[in-house]
């Protein structure tokens, strides 16, 4: 165990894997053969069904014999299963069902070995490391399996273990996914943008970032960082001492799959709840911190009561109604800063309905090249987004985006970059999960608010200058947008508009605020008119949320923390919206 040459890689080398398998043909031609007669039999049965009428009894079947079949080509073929039962565009439902049953219901393998590797890798006896430990694993895995276990100093842990010689397999079966890419990709219906090979590299890239545990031990830190002041969101705790590259124990989570959604009633938990925390807490990881999960499948995802492993110190326990414990971090992935405030131009873009910055949006991305001529495109992006921010905006979901983007990709040079497949999944499944909870559940009922909130705290120059474009269109001021983002944000209780409009006022009478100060001095006075009847409107809106006690503090406070309040024109407006409150 552990002699293979390979077995010393720690990062995924396409070169060096070719490079030993090139001298090795005969162990290429013995694993081709496998592959290609386990698919024979599942292709040759469902062209059987075509010629002999069949094809609807034998659905459920064809479907169980296609997971069997990844199943028994091992860890790398059920990894390219797991990818597609969350690509619905792309897989029927029948496989879809069958294919979500290779996120936890796999077979084992012997827990002999399973304790041997333990020992190994941690250089001790397993009664040294702990006090108990299931007989039998609790969970088994396309790359390893989960025991249940108690340490000496009486916590209970998880400890996750690697499948033996999975490096030589991943290996193998890289080199010969990518050798097939290199002579399929030509015949393929597919407009990535890049060579075929490239994807087999990337997956390769994330399968080898999988199998180290210490990565992942490190990846979970990094995430239960960003959430640390957020008690709806939890993150086991990692036992470094009883850790290593293949070994990784970690904090045990009490609660329940989000599928299982029986349980969750019986506990009582808020199911609307745990989808607020869901998507909220993805678009976090995608619009604040860059830093994703790439594998939110079911059983990655746990529902948890308030009281199950919060942080007694925080007092959380009485603030939460529910849990999401987010576990497995192993498929992780960085957006960079330039893609976050580019994702959220496309959504401010998106909501003025200025396609052709969209467009130009999906070029910075990568969506489309630097040379593409994005004329023809700007009509087909109205034409397929028109609607979504229109009157039908609560039936927006990210599966209907999907569906009609990938008509899209065939008409126009669309491609999707390896990044955002990773994304786009992982948004996909979060929706279908909350869809598990609530099938009445619309997506734009969190999302908006949280992008509302968002912008209006304007907590960076950057987000500053994209409320400034939600709001000016064509120069002029949209009183109406204001009034809606308010509106939105307040569907959330949380939201608290005093501290976003101390932070507004602060802004205006800044420096960085003149332009904006200039343009509202405008907008209250265009068209020859005082515009009193917005401004009346907009305090009707908030007067609830502004006690004047509250608000005359937060306008002191705006006003002290600001250098040049005293030579700001707006001051006297502020004053006037001050004693409207008092």
């Amino acid at each position: 165990m552990g002699q293979h040459p390979l077995s010393q890689l720690r990062r995924y080398d396409a070169g060096a894997i070719s490079r030993y398998y090139h001298y090795r043909p005969w162990k290429a031609l013995w694993r081709s053969l496998q592959i290609v007669l386990s698919f024979a039999g599942f292709f040759i049965g469902l062209k059987l069904d075509v010629w002999w009428h069949r094809e609807e009894r034998n659905r459920l079947k064809r479907a169980a014999q296609l997971r069997e079949t990844l199943t028994r080509l091992g860890p790398t073929f059920i990894k390219v299963g797991q990818a597609l039962s969350t690509r619905p565009d792309l897989v029927r439902k029948d496989f879809l069902d069958e294919l979500v049953k290779l996120q936890d219901q796999l077979p084992p393998f012997p827990t002999e070995t399973a304790f041997s590797i333990i020992e190994q890798e941690l250089d001790r006896s397993l009664d040294e490391v702990y006090s108990l430990i299931s007989p039998e694993p609790v969970a088994a895995a396309s790359l390893g399996q989960v025991y249940r276990a108690r340490l000496y100093s009486g916590e209970e842990v998880a400890v996750k273990v690697q499948r033996p010689d999975l490096l030589p397999i991943l290996t193998l079966d890289l080199y010969l996914l990518r050798w097939a890419a290199s002579w399929m990709a030509p015949w393929l219906p597919l407009n990535l943008g890049h060579d075929l090979t490239l994807v087999v590299d990337e997956f390769g890239t994330k399968l080898f970032e999988e199998i180290d545990y210490l990565n992942e031990a490190r990846n979970a830190e990094k995430f239960a960082t960003n959430f640390h002041n957020d008690p709806t969101v939890k993150v086991p705790a990692i036992y470094w001492r009883y850790s290593s590259r293949r070994v990784l124990t970690l904090e045990w989570i009490h609660g329940f799959k989000l599928t299982d959604v029986e349980r969750i009633r019986e506990a009582g938990l808020d199911s609307d709840a745990l989808i607020e925390i869901g998507v909220t807490s993805g678009l976090r990881q995608l619009l604040e911190f860059g830093f994703f999960h790439a594998d939110p499948h079911p059983g990655n995802l746990f529902a948890m009561a308030p009281h199950c492993n919060v942080d007694g110190s925080q007092g959380s326990a009485n603030q939460v109604s529910a849990q999401m414990a987010y576990i497995d971090f192993g498929m992780m992935d960085q957006l960079e800063e330039s893609a976050k405030e580019t994702l959220v131009d496309a959504v401010v873009h998106l909501v003025n309905k200025d396609y052709k910055e969209l467009a130009q949006d999906f070029v910075k991305l990568g969506f489309l090249t630097p040379d593409t001529d994005i004329c023809p495109i700007i009509p087909a992006l109205e034409e397929v987004l028109g609607d979504v921010m229109g009157k039908n905006v609560r039936d927006f979901n990210f599966k209907t985006i999907t569906d009609r983007f990938s008509e899209l990709m065939y008409e126009y040079p669309f491609r999707l970059p390896a990044k955002f497949a990773l994304i786009i999944r992982s948004l996909v499944t979060q929706e279908g999960l909350a869809l598990t909870l609530n099938p009445e559940f619309k997506i734009v009922d969190v999302a908006y608010p949280y992008i509302a909130k968002r912008l209006l705290k304007g907590e960076s120059p950057e987000l500053r200058r994209r409320l400034i474009e939600v709001l000016f269109k064509d120069g002029k001021f949209q009183w109406q947008r204001l009034e809606n983002l308010i509106a939105i944000a307040r569907t959330d209780e949380q939201f608290d508009l005093l501290p976003t409009a101390q932070l507004g006022l602060q802004y205006l009478l800044s420096d960085e605020g003149k332009y904006l100060r200039r343009q509202l001095l405008i907008a209250l006075t265009e068209d020859d008119r005082l515009h009193t009847a917005e401004v009346q409107r907009l305090w009707e809106l908030i007067k609830d949320d502004l006690q004047p006690a509250r608000l005359f503090n937060a306008a002191i406070g705006a006003l002290a923390g600001t250098s040049n309040a005293k030579s700001s024109p707006l001051l006297p407006f502020a004053l006037t919206f001050i004693n409207r409150g008092a």
